[in-house]
């Protein structure tokens, strides 16, 4: 047992998405949630600077004491899980691994589709992993990049007049080539689920990558023997690296309660600290 808490970082407010789930999954863990609000999104950068940014975010949630890390970004957890996880010393959970294992149990016709950032999609990390698991599963994977903004603006009602156009546009090759399965491949992207469903019909299998990174969290746990004494009673702290208002307000889109206190933080340059101790 150890009643440390448990670190959740995302690109901005996506990852909430998996801080729900997770919260729900084990009442008893205190939870800490770093959003990086002032350099979202990280979809639209490179390597080299979602990598910078992913060792700053995991360094930030270290110094908080945290006893295990869930990278809730999709787009980190492709362009620079591999690398979290090898220079981290204690347990990392990531995104894309748990989803993928999810999506290859759940289709029946071996037809999967990715709807994610485009660095997650440029990246090819979902469609590896899924490939890996079933060389015969066939993969399409689309870029989204208006459903991070609509998500964060309110637009996730079903019948919404910019978002239900925004799904028909970037879907429509899934549902033309008959997938039985959909990755949602960025934690944002659970909140337009009504919208998705109504659009590819009830026989499609949505899978939520927050929700499998929250339910892998909590077996890896389970195995290590890091579970809190705790059933219930869980506190949940929230970072953020820019103005903590705008955070609250929105969060609660995402959570369905309030958030109570956000405290802003700088992090540049935490890539430099080491995040294995020594």
């Amino acid at each position: 047992m150890d009643p440390r808490p448990i670190g959740v970082f995302d690109s901005g407010l996506g990852g909430l998405t998996a801080l729900r789930e997770l919260h729900a999954l084990l009442p008893g863990e205190d939870l800490v949630y770093f959003g990086d609000t002032g350099r979202v999104p990280y979809g639209s950068r490179g390597e080299a600077v979602i990598t910078r940014y992913a060792r700053e975010d995991a360094a930030f949630l270290l110094g908080q004491g945290v006893k295990a890390v869930v990278c809730a970004c999709g787009t980190v957890s492709s362009v620079a899980g591999a690398l979290l996880a090898r220079e981290m010393d204690c347990p990392f959970v990531e995104v894309v691994t748990p989803a993928a294992k999810a999506a290859a149990r759940a289709t029946k016709n071996g037809r999967v589709g990715v709807i994610a950032t485009a660095a997650t999609t440029r990246s090819g990390k979902f469609p590896q992993a899924l490939r890996d698991m079933d060389p015969g599963i066939w993969v399409r994977s689309l870029a989204c990049p208006l459903f991070v903004p609509l998500v964060e603006n309110g637009h996730i009602a079903p019948g919404d007049p910019l978002a239900t156009p925004a799904v028909a546009h970037y879907l429509r090759p899934l549902r033309e080539e008959g997938v039985d399965t959909l990755i949602l491949g960025c934690t944002h992207y659970p909140l337009l689920a009504p919208l998705i469903r109504d659009y590819l019909g009830d026989g499609v299998a949505l899978i939520s990558s927050g929700r499998e990174a929250a339910l892998a969290a909590r077996e890896r746990l389970r195995e290590e023997g890091l579970l809190s004494p705790r059933q219930e009673g869980g506190d949940c702290r929230y970072f953020v690296t820019d103005a903590a208002g705008s955070f609250a307000s929105v969060a609660e889109v995402f959570l369905g309660e309030p958030v109570g206190r956000v405290t802003p933080v700088d992090i540049s340059g935490l890539e430099k600290l080491e995040l294995k101790k020594e």
